[in-house]
């Protein structure tokens, strides 16, 4: 095989993963759900009338918002209703992470040999992490202090056949995917509980000391409908409105998207910024298709994907030891942007990159959860944990700032890199082995070098930098 032809199976068993169909074909007069947008409050008489039209599920008057279950013919006739500002069917998201590594010293958090060079850790910031959840474990990597057990929740339902979105407090310890768990850890950081091969005991986070808000939203698959979403993001947002993180800033990491578009999802997020809630979302995983919901959404500071050149180099017989050489800050030959991380197309909006190839992280995906383990994790959904981290610093040391103010930071820091190309060391995994790409274990796993290239609308404004961002922020 051609090393160009093994280049493109890498990028489609990436996309394959960690980005999957978000909307499902819908067939004639079929029931479905619904998603409708108000322009006024839903009263009595607004629901009387929808429900001619089909089932009203739930209501959510913190954004004027109303879920169903109707037929399909019936989307057309409820989007003229004069009531109604838009409409459209519920579709699916999908997910798009101590010592110093090589993706906290890329976007200069750490240095090598001299650990933070930030004056800053996240304490004092809620993160809420609206994912799949963590595992029941949890514990075992990171502290205890450090996750909101009295706030996290789990919501199911969505998509109209499935009724109406519920809150579930017990359930967010069930993570069966390993990406909530995953995204976590790059913020977070984690605990090293294995011996071969010998490496630090514990893994710096972007913000190791912020408080996570895990809220899962993920099952068994990693699919979740809009409406689920957009009741996670008005849970978290009502949170804060409501007192219960004090006066705490909160910022809210979202590794996932769909490719359809959604009224209330854009609406939680109006709701979320105007209370003060910073969103952060990944672009997605599929290239030249375009960016995601949400994070192609103008409002939302979006993070696409980069790696470094100095990945997996041979003189490493470990295969993992190398995670914690330095990377050179200031040489853009060292950084390369992802194949999968997604294009800006027009009437999109990609803000900023961070590493999302090949990030050491907590795992593995997909099984054996309940162990000990660690994996590398590939996706925009893994740079946008860096993205959420390094806002959470900006909101530790000014917590007026607005989500317009941290955008326009990150952006006018960060390091540019203008399209180009490099010769980067793959790794590929054999048959029976993905998406267990554990530390250790590299039985049927290939490398080979090949060129990856990259264009403008792939760059955003370049490669975050924290100690930049930082120094830009200014004091309240």
């Amino acid at each position: 095989m051609k090393k160009r032809n093994i280049l493109t199976v890498l990028i489609t068993i990436v996309t394959a993963f960690l980005a999957l169909d978000t909307t499902h074909a819908q067939a004639p007069n079929r029931m479905i759900g619904i998603n409708v947008l108000l322009n006024q409050p839903a009263t009595n008489s607004i629901l009387q009338d929808l429900g001619a039209h089909g089932q009203v599920l739930d209501v959510l008057p913190r954004i004027n918002g109303v879920t169903m279950r109707a037929r399909s013919s019936e989307l057309s006739t409820i989007q003229r209703l004069a009531y109604v500002a838009g409409a459209n069917p519920d579709a699916t998201a999908d997910i798009v992470s101590g010592a110093n590594y090589w993706n906290l010293d890329a976007v200069n958090v750490t240095d090598f040999g001299t650990g933070r060079v930030v004056g800053y850790d996240g304490a004092g910031v809620y993160i809420a992490v609206i994912d799949s959840g963590l595992p029941f474990n949890w514990s075992a990597y990171f502290p205890e202090g450090r996750i909101a057990v009295d706030l996290a929740r789990g919501f199911r339902g969505g998509g109209g056949e499935r009724g109406t979105v519920s809150s579930q407090p017990e359930t967010w310890e069930r993570d069966s995917l390993g990406h909530g768990f995953a995204v976590t850890s790059v913020i977070l950081g984690f605990r090293y509980n294995l011996s071969d091969p010998p490496l630090p005991s514990t893994f710096d986070g972007v913000a190791p000391e912020a408080t996570i808000i895990p809220v899962k939203v993920y099952g068994e698959s990693n699919s979740a409908w809009y409406s689920v979403l957009t009741r996670a993001i008005v849970y978290v947002t009502d949170l804060k409105v409501g007192g219960a993180l004090g006066d705490a800033p909160l910022v809210i990491n979202m590794s996932f998207g769909g490719f359809g578009d959604d009224v209330l999802m854009r609406a939680a997020i109006d709701y979320a910024i105007a209370h003060g809630v910073v969103p952060v979302a990944a672009a997605g995983n599929e290239a030249d298709a375009g960016m995601r919901l949400p994070g192609r959404y103008a409002p939302v500071i979006s993070a696409g994907a980069t790696g470094s050149v100095g990945e997996f180099p041979p003189d490493d017989p470990t295969l993992v030891e190398w995670i914690l050489n330095d990377v050179t800050e200031g040489d853009a030959s060292q950084h390369f942007i992802a194949p999968f991380s997604a294009w800006e197309l027009p009437g999109q909006d990609l803000d900023v990159l961070a590493p999302g190839f090949v990030v050491p992280v907590t795992g593995p995906f997909g099984g054996g959860i309940g162990q000990v383990d660690y994996t590398y994790a590939f996706g925009t959904s893994f740079a946008c944990p860096h993205v959420a981290g390094i806002a959470a610093l900006m909101l530790q040391k000014n917590p007026a700032l607005t989500a317009a103010q941290i955008e326009e930071i990150l952006e006018n820091t960060a390091f540019p890199l203008p399209p180009d190309c490099r010769n980067v060391r793959f790794g590929v995994v054999g048959h029976g082995h993905w998406p267990s790409f554990r530390w250790g274990d590299f039985i049927n796993i290939f490398f080979f070098n090949a060129d990856t290239c990259w264009n403008a609308s792939q760059a955003g404004h370049g490669l975050v930098q924290a100690d930049a961002a930082l120094a830009a922020t200014p004091l309240p």
